[in-house]
């Protein structure tokens, strides 16, 4: 389906890594005359750059500003912010900016799979995920690939064929990719996140409403956040392309949600004004956390999209199991449940976590990245029985617990080694008592302490785990 002769065309790849690496070689592959520009200079980049050199590809090193002479198009990884001066400078010479996503949507061969995808602010990957497992338990050939760490180039070249695909796309990603028309889409919530790079929550919003942009059949959206609602009437869709809503409380015509424990659809079926198709129970959901069981809505919003019977719905997602670090029960202590949602990095994730338990002796701390946590901290101020704080930007969750949760137990850890995860454990330990839950659910970045969220989790585990030998 690619609508551009490559051959000869001067393209410059902006960026090495997981979308630059297969696009630099697609693109070489078709002919195309391939500069890559990258800001470092490390191991790894030099590996990369002899792999692409050894191809014939251009490879400039720590240099990411500069644009090639006479180029033509330029490919960017989704993280590049758009104020970048290589932009910039495209920009003003009339030169186009696609991403990895717009690429490989371009790329497509004839009779390419369809996409559903899926954005917003929180939930994308497991959502994805489990739309995956349930188009795989309708016997659909497909895979979830895309923000989740499976190349969209990788699947839309590579040699298995696919029925349809299953995308999760981040707000960068959809920024650079004017041309995308999914079968069907998602936004499963928005919150203040990455305003740095798009600016300001208009544009963040925005750019994810792109996903939006030429649905055929649906777009979804979250009923008990009006934003998304917003962005779907805002979308420019296919004539008969419907808006179909989620809820956690009973859906209404055109929508899905929960009635006595069971997921139910109102949307798919011949009478919507008086009819509801059982899909699944609560208990399918794994875990049957609230915002876990909106991620599952939003995935059976989609599959039945596509067309997809109830049965594969409820077996679908009775066969997912979620990624670590997200809600994940770790063990129980001496009558005390323990949680490790280190994925929560933002206040909207651990809003929905702290939501989904009580009583909660909550660890907390990090990067904070800008956020403001009074209004978390309001709304999760009656289910705490004490907080446990880490990280640089700890002060800022303590300065919102004295505000609008004095009365709350707070430990303050002054402490960045490697055994700051154990101290805080057996704090959170010594505050609870049987019948709550410690909850690891940071509401900030881990990267002032962690490498990333997967290590902060870990050490977590690691630490429960030994909490639980030290009293069996």
């Amino acid at each position: 389906m690619s609508d551009v002769d490559w051959q000869g065309k001067r393209v410059t790849v902006a960026g090495l890594g997981v979308s630059g690496v297969p696009a630099a070689r697609a693109l070489h592959e078709r002919g195309a005359l391939v500069t890559v520009v990258n800001d470092g200079d490390d191991e790894r980049s030099r590996a990369q750059a002899a792999e692409l050199e050894a191809l014939g590809i251009t490879v400039r090193l720590g240099d990411g500003d500069t644009l090639p002479e006479s180029t033509e198009l330029v490919v960017t990884a989704p993280g590049w912010k758009p104020g970048k001066p290589l932009f910039l400078a495209a920009a003003g010479a009339g030169v186009p900016v696609w991403g990895d996503v717009e690429l490989a949507w371009r790329l497509r061969g004839p009779g390419a799979a369809p996409w559903l995808a899926v954005t917003g602010t929180n939930g994308k990957t497991t959502t994805v995920r489990m739309l995956a497992s349930i188009l795989e338990a309708a016997g659909l050939r497909t895979a979830a690939v895309g923000n989740i760490g499976v190349s969209l180039l990788d699947a839309v070249l590579g040699d298995e064929e696919y029925d349809v695909l299953a995308v999760e796309l981040s707000s960068y990603q959809l920024h650079w990719a004017p041309s995308l028309r999914a079968h069907s889409a998602a936004v499963l919530n928005l919150a203040p996140d990455h305003l740095d790079w798009h600016g300001s929550m208009e544009g963040y919003a925005a750019d994810k409403g792109r996903v939006y942009e030429g649905n055929t059949v649906a777009c979804v959206y979250n009923a008990q956040d009006g934003a998304t609602e917003d962005l779907v009437r805002e979308a420019d869709v296919e004539e008969g392309c419907r808006a179909i809503g989620f809820t956690l409380g009973t859906p209404g015509p055109s929508q899905l949600g929960v009635v006595d424990g069971i997921l139910v659809d109102r949307a798919f079926v011949a009478n919507r004004q008086k009819q509801a198709q059982e899909l699944a129970e609560v208990g399918d959901v794994n875990p049957p956390a609230p915002h876990n069981i909106a991620n599952a809505l939003a995935a059976a919003a989609l599959a039945r999209a596509f067309g997809v019977e109830p049965a594969a719905v409820r077996d679908g997602l009775r066969a997912f199991r979620p990624d670590a670090h997200r809600i994940e029960h770790v063990a129980d202590v001496g009558g005390v449940t323990y949680i490790d949602d280190s994925k929560a990095t933002n206040t909207h994730a651990a809003e929905a976590s702290l939501a989904a338990y009580e009583p909660i002796v909550w660890i907390a701390g990090g990067l904070a990245k800008g956020a403001a946590f009074d209004e978390l901290v309001t709304g999760a101020a009656k289910r705490l029985r004490g907080v446990v704080l880490m990280g640089a930007d700890r002060a800022l969750i303590r300065e919102a617990l004295a505000r609008h949760a004095p009365e709350v137990p707070v430990v303050d850890l002054d402490r960045t080694d490697t055994g700051a995860m154990s101290a805080a454990v057996r704090e959170a330990a010594r505050l609870a008592m049987p019948g709550d839950t410690v909850l690891l659910a940071p509401a900030c970045a881990s990267m002032d302490m962690f490498v990333n969220y997967n290590k902060r989790g870990e050490a977590f585990a690691d630490a429960v785990r030994q909490l639980a030998g030290e009293s069996a």
